[in-house]
């Protein structure tokens, strides 16, 4: 692995932990489908909702590239952006987790964010979203010789 001279360490400690998790993910190609995603929410509902949440339909969608996910309460329906395929399975869980959420309590006042504090690697799986997004930002540079 590569890494510019002039990363702190605890910059190089951060970019290492998130290559080590997206190597993770690769490794973990198999996509869920649909129905499977909806069989996972369920599970996640029981879980930490006692399965109050119930969605009437979660599905990927190919459409939502500023979004991780997205709800609508009045439907009862959950879209997953396709992204999030490949990621390490607690990243998927913590948007479904916090879409199923939305089922409940449909903007991001205190009484969601204390829903969400039943996901118990809800901080984790923020910061590796974050990550992404701010490695994508990055200014892609041309692969080193011999690579």
């Amino acid at each position: 692995m590569l890494i510019p001279a002039r990363m702190s360490e605890a910059e190089e400690q951060r970019w290492v932990t998130f290559m080590l998790d997206k190597l993770a993910a690769q490794e973990n190609k198999r996509v869920l489908g649909d129905t499977e995603l909806s069989e996972r929410a369920a599970r996640l509902s029981e879980l930490y909702f006692d399965g109050r949440a119930r969605p009437t339909s979660v599905r990927w969608v190919t459409n939502q590239n500023t979004r991780w996910g997205s709800c609508t309460p009045a439907e009862g329906s959950i879209r997953l952006s396709h992204r999030l395929q490949g990621m390490p399975e607690y990243v998927v869980d913590y948007v479904l987790v916090h879409e199923l959420a939305h089922l409940l309590v449909p903007g991001h006042g205190a009484d969601f964010w204390r829903l969400l504090e039943a996901y118990p690697r809800t901080e984790r799986a923020r910061g590796y979203l974050e990550g992404v997004v701010a490695a994508d930002r990055l200014p892609h540079l041309p692969a080193a010789r011999g690579e």
